[in-house]
């Protein structure tokens, strides 16, 4: 099973009717996301793997805007020095996709989710689909209920 294929059937137990789809060209950063699928960057949806003192945390954050880590280490009782983003190959252990293709549905494992305040914004917004050229769209509402996040407001202040 390819992995955006893994992200269809991880949609469809999670009851999300959402489809995937496939672009020529690639959709790995919110940038490119946002121009394939016609929106804006901040409707895309970042997923942004970290381990918080050894645990696994997947952060959903908005397309146009940026993770305040301290703000993070806070909300999962670490101290921010024990808080880091995962390495390319962390990344694919713990989520088995691809930087560039990190899904928030269908990880071999649960981890802690923290979704930012800044994604209810939108109704509907655009998450990878496990390649860096595939994507499916969700209501914002409906996929923090799905995958049990937790909201909180951790994005940096905008200058």
């Amino acid at each position: 099973m390819t992995p955006p294929e893994r992200v269809a059937a991880a949609l469809a137990a999670l009851g999300l009717p959402a489809e995937v789809r496939t672009f020529p060209q690639s959709t790995a950063t919110a940038e490119e996301a946002a121009a394939a699928v016609g929106c804006a960057p901040g409707q895309i949806i970042k997923t942004l793997f970290f381990l918080a003192d050894g645990r696994p945390t997947m952060v959903l954050m908005a397309g146009d805007r940026q993770v305040d880590t301290a703000a993070l280490a806070e909300i999962l009782g670490v101290s921010r020095k024990r808080l880091k983003m995962g390495t390319p190959e962390e990344v694919r252990q713990h989520t088995g996709y691809e930087v560039g293709g990190v899904a928030p549905v269908g990880w071999p494992t649960k981890p802690d989710v923290v979704i930012d305040d800044s994604l209810r914004r939108f109704a509907t917004a655009w998450a990878a689909a496990g390649a860096p050229n595939a994507v499916f769209a969700a209501g914002v509402e409906a996929l923090a209920a799905a995958i049990g996040g937790q909201w909180a407001a951790i994005a940096k202040e905008r200058a």
